[in-house]
């Protein structure tokens, strides 16, 4: 199944995403028996939102090795995680906004994992059992702000730095499907899942060893090599496997 959030005519609602368009749900799939309602959407009618409502979103980097190397980076014996905030979500479609203070802003696909149920001590074998479903994420990064801040925080964080989407499918599993970007219709990033350094189990699992987890938490599995910089008026792509296609315009 393909779950999407939207907002249409002032309010916000979640939709299956079925090949006619969007079949409107009567409350959150992820929390509760959502029927559908009977009412249809376009999609081309609504803007489609996150398709989750995290608490927190935990981001995994350095997870690619030739990544690693295009950074100048060590490899890590244990994943490197650290926070965006919820305040940088947008949606498919909505409009990444480069910030004053920075002058170079990159682009980082990666995919999403999205929890499904609290989780704390997660051990490797039962890490499928906490997980929602899997979506696409852009890690925007201001990459001038990285390399001078002495912490990652800020330039992760800056309104509109996370587009995740266009919906989350709860069916999709991983394992060696390509991930790409794109700019302008140009590959800028081109590889596969199988080049993550630690997989999905590993990660839920070390993620929530160290704090615990909530219903619509997301966590970015990081990016392969190829980030490039974004200007404004260009538009990105990003895709996973048969997840869809993320894209937002640059402004």
């Amino acid at each position: 199944m393909r779950y999407a959030r939207f907002s249409h005519e002032g309010r916000v609602a979640y939709a299956d995403v079925t090949d006619a368009g969007l079949a409107v749900l009567n409350g959150n799939p992820m929390l509760e028996l959502a029927e559908p309602t009977g009412e249809h959407l376009a999609l081309d009618s609504v803007q489609l939102l996150p398709p989750c409502e995290p608490s927190k979103i935990v981001c995994v980097g350095i997870n690619y090795g030739e990544h690693i190397a295009e950074m100048g980076m060590a490899a890590s014996a244990e994943p490197t995680i650290f926070l965006k905030p919820p305040s940088a979500l947008v949606g498919h479609g909505q409009a990444i906004v480069l910030p004053g203070a920075s002058n170079q802003v990159e682009l980082e696909v990666e995919l999403a994992i999205v929890i499904g149920h609290r989780a704390k001590n997660v051990g490797e074998a039962d890490a499928a059992s906490v997980i929602w479903g899997y979506t696409i994420a852009n890690d925007v990064t201001a990459r001038d702000l990285q390399s001078t801040d002495a912490q990652w925080m800020r330039s992760k964080s800056f309104d509109t730095f996370c587009p995740v989407g266009p919906w989350v499918d709860t069916e999709w599993k991983p394992s060696e499907q390509r991930i790409w970007s794109e700019v302008d219709g140009e590959v800028r990033q081109d590889s596969t899942l199988a080049a993550m350094i630690a997989n999905v189990p590993r990660i839920v699992s070390y993620v929530s060893h160290n704090l615990t987890l909530l219903p619509g938490d997301l966590i970015l599995t990081g990016t392969p090599s190829g980030i490039s910089r974004i200007e404004s008026g260009q538009n990105v792509s990003c895709g996973v496997g048969a997840l869809g296609v993320l894209s937002n315009p640059v402004a």
